[in-house]
């Protein structure tokens, strides 16, 4: 994994284009809108993403669990199931709840292990695209969902977030993979740096 393309490209979006992202997203319909947001506060893959039923949000310990898809194998070489509890935001799972009827939903046992976004990832891919578009974002190689993914990495990091928390979010089984977030350069490097000065 790595921040940057062989070219030098910018492979995560920086705070302003998440901030960008997030506007154009709430102009969206209900479904595009918490999808978006559900990949903006979780940092979760498309992939992750279709996966979330009703059941797996807690509305009152603000977290959404998220199952993790890549392969792991425990001591037995065993491939295991492994879920990871995000924290998310209050308002956002009330926009959650209000536009998917969640804490409805999860009274019938057989809805709530139903997909929230019943779409592929393709049809997800193709959602972020179009709102990274209508929010400005230049096509680069940082406009895609993978872009969105290490944005919130590397928002983590300049926010502070201990590395192992955000291992843990992100669903790395190393560390090391998450390590990758502290090398940001440019104004998120300058931003990491002033926790030093202030």
């Amino acid at each position: 994994m790595r921040l940057y393309d062989t070219q030098g490209n910018r492979l995560y979006l920086n705070a302003d284009e998440r901030a960008a992202f997030l506007d154009a997203a709430r102009q969206r319909p209900a479904r595009d809108r918490t999808l978006c947001e559900t990949l903006h506060y979780t940092g979760c893959r498309p992939s992750e993403l279709i996966e979330i039923t009703p059941a797996r949000v807690d509305l009152a310990g603000d977290t959404i669990a998220i199952r993790s898809l890549k392969k792991r194998k425990d001591v037995s070489g065993e491939i295991k199931v492994v879920f990871r509890t995000v924290p998310v935001p209050s308002d956002y799972l009330d926009t959650l709840n209000t536009a998917h009827g969640i804490r409805e939903v999860q009274r019938s046992p057989k809805r709530a292990g139903e997909p929230i976004w019943p779409i592929t990832r393709v049809q997800v891919w193709r959602i972020v695209k179009d709102v990274m578009i209508e929010a400005g974002i230049p096509d680069a190689p940082q406009r895609s969902p993978k872009g969105l993914r290490h944005g919130y990495g590397i928002n983590a990091v300049v926010k502070g977030i201990p590395l192992h928390m955000l291992q843990k979010w992100l669903g790395h089984a190393q560390l090391t993979t998450t390590t990758i977030y502290a090398d940001a350069v440019g104004k998120e490097e300058q931003d990491i740096a002033s926790k030093m000065w202030g």
